[in-house]
């Protein structure tokens, strides 16, 4: 059975207390984040409404994530493309027909 936790975080001034499973120190880590971008948000923007910063962080954040995951499928598709031919080639050394 996996213990949750409940971890006190500090997000642009606010406290919050986020339950999780595992690591206390990953919640802080991600909490960390999350205030990080914020902050960025808030000093480049000039923005004073806590919503609206939290909102533009969130897509910020999202639009990271996607992008991420793009690369992602893109370096899969590549090692794909690469085992497949590598295949290829083991089978033309041994001699075996397709």
């Amino acid at each position: 059975m996996t213990e949750t936790s409940t971890e006190k975080v500090d997000i642009f001034g606010q406290e919050y207390k986020i339950k999780g499973v595992g690591d206390p120190q990953y919640i802080q880590k991600i909490a960390g984040y999350v205030d990080k971008k914020m902050r960025e948000i808030a000093h480049s923007s000039g923005i004073m409404s806590q919503s609206r910063i939290a909102i533009l962080a969130a897509l910020n954040i999202t639009d990271e994530f996607y992008q991420e995951r793009e690369e992602r499928v893109k370096i899969q598709d590549k090692l794909e493309m690469k085992a497949v031919k590598l295949g290829e080639l083991l089978d033309d050394k041994i001699g075996v027909e397709r």
